[in-house]
């Protein structure tokens, strides 16, 4: 099983998450980070770290997030690993509670 990355990252990208991954499986976008399935290993460390309560275990992904699941997937394999923190984006706390913002994420 692993974890997933969902709709609440878009256009925050904070990476709390990243420096408490011990096999830093995370990848970083424009505007989004992902989870590479293939390298996660279930440990839920980054879950609490999220300030935007994006990462949930695969079985636990709300029903109108499922696509995400893809998402991470699909994404891990063009995007860069990222290990260490960086500052969020800059209007981050601005679009953390915002919902439906899957248009705005750039691949």
């Amino acid at each position: 099983m692993t974890h997933v990355v969902t709709e609440s990252c878009i256009r925050c990208r904070y990476t709390d998450c990243v420096d408490v991954c011990p096999v830093d499986c995370f990848r970083a976008g424009p505007n989004f980070l992902i989870i590479d399935p293939d390298e996660c290993i279930d440990c839920a460390v980054c879950v609490a770290e999220c300030p935007a309560n994006a990462i949930f275990a695969e079985e636990d992904v709300p029903a109108d997030q499922q696509q995400f699941i893809k998402i991470n997937a699909e994404l891990t394999r063009k995007w860069p690993s990222i290990t260490k923190t960086v500052a969020p984006l800059s209007d981050a706390d601005d679009w953390k509670d915002v919902k439906d913002k899957l248009q705005y994420l750039e691949r």
